[in-house]
């Protein structure tokens, strides 16, 4: 892989390659094909942002939650 690199980056925008290390699982090559696809990795994976989501999903759940069309204008 080191040796060629950039054919690796151009084949993971497409899917995910797996790197193996004596023929383990070690790690995972992820491309990105625009940078949106980057930004959406990035949020996907953001502790704080997941960490949000869930509490309004909990919030929701237990009817803790104002609709949009209850805001006065």
């Amino acid at each position: 892989m080191k040796d060629d690199l950039s054919r690796y980056l151009r084949l993971a925008a497409r899917e995910e390659i797996v790197i193996t290390r004596h023929g383990r699982p070690a790690g995972v090559l992820i491309g990105f094909e625009t940078e949106d696809d980057w930004f959406d990795y990035r949020i996907a994976n953001h502790p704080e942002f997941l960490r949000k989501v869930s509490e309004a999903r909990a919030d929701f759940a237990a009817d803790r939650s104002t609709r949009l069309e209850d805001i006065p204008d």
